[in-house]
């Protein structure tokens, strides 16, 4: 039996922004993840190990999303893509439990 207070809880906390959604079908088809922002917590305590990138996407970001983040086409030009950070990214996450603001609105941008 494992004694809870010696535990190590790893909990990485995560927030997405993307250039928008969709009215009808699947919300994330066709949009494209922006940004991701991310803070390391172990055993309820911030570590200072965070992950933050913006990203360029293969589209314009609609203006009801410019609405709620204020991230502009022009910032994101020179920006990397997903496919360039996506391996840093899941090395980071790797075995730790997430905790994601508005889940169910970013899980489908992820594939997860």
């Amino acid at each position: 039996m494992t004694d809870m207070s010696t535990a190590i809880t790893r909990q990485i906390v995560l927030d997405t922004e993307t250039t928008g959604m969709n009215q009808i079908g699947a919300h994330y088809e066709g949009h494209k993840i922006i940004e991701i922002g991310a803070v390391e917590v172990i055993n309820r305590r911030l570590t200072g190990n965070n992950f933050h990138v913006y990203l360029k996407p293969d589209r314009l970001v609609d203006p009801e999303a410019f609405g709620v983040h204020g991230i502009a086409d022009e910032f994101l030009l020179d920006k990397p893509v997903f496919a360039d950070v996506v391996d840093e990214f899941l090395d980071y996450i790797r075995g730790a439990e997430l905790v994601i603001h508005n889940a169910s609105f970013d899980i489908g941008f992820y594939g997860l």
